[in-house]
């Protein structure tokens, strides 16, 4: 039997060396790869989610693996229809999301660790969206890097992607590289599958599965094109000259700021260098010299480009075609816009983009010289009025108030769930040069943090100050927290609201991203080391054993809180801090009867 990471080392030496790959459909029946599958997405939380035939994670066993191994190797595995439901959007409408049973997410995750493997060294470096090591910060980190000097920013938004991908043309873009008709046909299977919506089956012509595993590396692939096209074709005929020509007027202010020093003149060097600090020391509209620079992060992505506007929409123009003519894709006319970088912003990834422009902002360079640092510069904002969506969830009729919903949870839940929002959205945008307008949002979240509080113990917001209010020390500066003592296995510790730095934090430079080590993820936990011990964790029965999972450990402990005496298996459960346990196929259907006292 292969092992996961021979299977995924070979498919990567092949994606470096761009070698088709053939007869790698037999690699999917490898049981290592399906275990190793398992453990990867075993604990997710969709794992025990039911699609349209209550096929769940629960009762996974090596029975099981060994079954779905043999029908892929006899071809007979069919991908079932998903169970199709709506998400409603914060813009209005809803986004449909497919929820597949657990046995087609396991083939999935099979597949697509394969293709990973082959694709991910082929990808873009200009590409972040799904891709391991990378993300919304690796993606910013490039522009704020990539798109110094930008005149103009063209946001760039397809419309329905994921829904509109052509399945010919993935499939003959895939075919391109993939040479086992196996493997097609099994991928074809998969986009062919169909959903089920208010139990209607529904057949599939274009798009991804949506919700399924597999689809955000198949939409990398597809708009892998896009990338490329925009690489080798765009950038290339919208770059050149080496660099900008210099401003003839700054030039002929430095000869004069020259003159006046050898004369001894201060005051007339200092009014000439503030006149020479208004004005550009490059040629700005310099015909011979241009610059494309271009950042994809899934559908969404933006260029930045050096020169005239007219060539700017020409860039634009260029992208529509091709999506069009080559992808069968719309780009979304409201949200592919051309946006002015000094004195406009763009929106990409939640983020307002824009160039610096402040002529009084000098620094002097480690070799002495005095340079205008902000000019040309990457600026990277929270947009105006995001601050205030973020509000809204703790607001009521203006003022802060408290969340019902969280009221009948425990002290340390509750101070724990408001600082967990707060921290993520703190954390994402610690690049903004305006993160400090988040102490907007600390202040609402906190007022309705302690009415939370005060509701649940039927008290006054200054009597909880007063109980739970504590300090906590962060890089030598002290904050006042709001605080509780818990008891774990190591100790006491303290969960706390606050203490969060609102400090802007400065981007280290861009190096390359290594993503082996993640693509090539093959650790067997121990998950998967009991499952393959094939022995009963209650009564010690050998053989034909499947995995116990549930959904949350807190509410395991939850509902048998306060009982004396608990069944062994919740014993076993909270002792051990496992969301999981392996059992027999007797003892499990006592437990899912209700039955067993084990």
């Amino acid at each position: 039997m292969q092992k996961t990471e021979t299977i995924l080392r070979a498919m990567r030496r092949m994606g470096e060396r761009h070698i088709p790959l053939t007869r790698v459909y037999r690699s999917l029946y490898s049981e290592d790869l399906l275990l190793t599958a398992y453990d990867k997405i075993a604990r997710n939380k969709g794992a025990l989610t039911a699609g349209t035939a209550n096929d769940t994670v629960d009762g996974m066993s090596i029975e099981r693996i060994r079954n779905i191994r043999e029908q892929l190797r006899l071809e007979r595995f069919k991908f079932r229809p998903v169970r199709r439901v709506q998400i409603p959007k914060k813009s209005g409408g809803s986004r449909p999301l497919g929820i597949p049973d657990f046995s087609e997410k396991l083939v999935q995750e099979a597949m697509r660790m394969i293709l990973e493997a082959y694709y991910e060294p082929r990808f873009s470096d200009n590409s972040h969206g799904f891709r391991p090591g990378r993300g919304c910060h690796t993606a910013l980190k490039h522009i704020k890097e990539k798109f110094v000097g930008t005149v103009w920013l063209i946001e760039g938004d397809i419309k329905g992607c994921f829904n509109n991908i052509d399945h010919e043309v993935l499939m003959e873009t895939i075919s391109r590289d993939i040479k086992d008709q196996r493997l097609l046909n099994l991928i074809r299977k998969c986009l062919k599958a169909g959903y089920m919506e208010d139990w209607r089956y529904h057949k599939t012509y274009s798009g991804t599965p949506q919700g399924g595993i597999i689809s955000p590396l198949l939409a990398n692939i597809y708009l892998n094109e896009l990338d490329t096209f925009i690489e080798k074709k765009l950038i290339p005929k919208y770059t050149r000259g080496s660099r900008r020509a210099a401003n003839p007027e700054y030039e002929r202010l430095t000869r004069q700021i020259g003159r006046a020093r050898a004369k001894g003149d201060k005051q007339l060097v200092k009014e000439l260098t503030l006149k020479r600090r208004q004005i550009p020391s490059i040629n700005p509209t310099d015909p011979n010299f241009r610059r494309l620079k271009y950042c994809r992060y899934a559908d969404d992505f933006i260029l930045g480009f050096i020169g005239p506007k007219r060539e700017a929409e020409e860039v634009k123009a260029a992208i529509g075609q091709f999506l069009r003519e080559k992808l069968h894709l719309e780009m979304s006319e409201s949200k592919t816009l051309i946006t002015h970088a000094r004195t406009e912003q763009a929106r990409f990834l939640g983020y307002s983009i824009g160039v610096g422009q402040r002529d009084d902002k000098v620094t002097r360079r480690k070799d002495g010289i005095k340079m205008r640092s902000v000019n040309g510069r990457i600026i990277l904002r929270i947009p105006n009025g995001r601050v205030d969506e973020f509000t809204k969830p703790f607001l009521k009729m203006g003022k802060p108030t408290h969340q019902s919903v969280l009221i009948n949870c425990s002290d340390a839940e509750i101070i724990l769930s408001f600082q967990l929002r707060y921290r993520g959205k703190a954390e994402y945008y610690k690049y903004a040069v305006n993160r400090g307008s988040l102490q907007k949002l600390k202040y609402v979240m906190e007022t309705a943090l302690t009415k939370t509080l005060a509701a649940k113990h039927k008290t006054t917001v200054p009597k909880i100050y007063r109980k739970y209010s504590g300090r906590l020390t962060i890089d030598g500066r002290t904050y006042k927290t709001i605080q509780v003592k818990v008891s774990t296995k190591k100790g006491e510790k303290y969960i706390y609201w606050g203490a969060v730095p609102l400090k802007v934090v400065k981007m280290d430079r861009l190096e390359p991203i290594n993503d082996e080590r993640t693509t090539l993820w093959t650790y067997r936990t121990d998950l998967v080391q009991r499952l393959m011990a094939d022995k009963c964790e209650i009564c010690g029965a050998e053989g034909d054993c499947e995995v116990h999972h549930i959904r949350k450990l807190s509410d395991l402990k939850k509902r048998w809180r306060g009982r004396k005496k608990k069944p062994e298996w919740v014993v076993q459960m909270i002792a051990r801090q496992r969301k999981t346990l392996v059992l027999c196929k007797k003892c499990h259907r006592e437990i899912h009867a209700g039955n067993s006292q084990k």
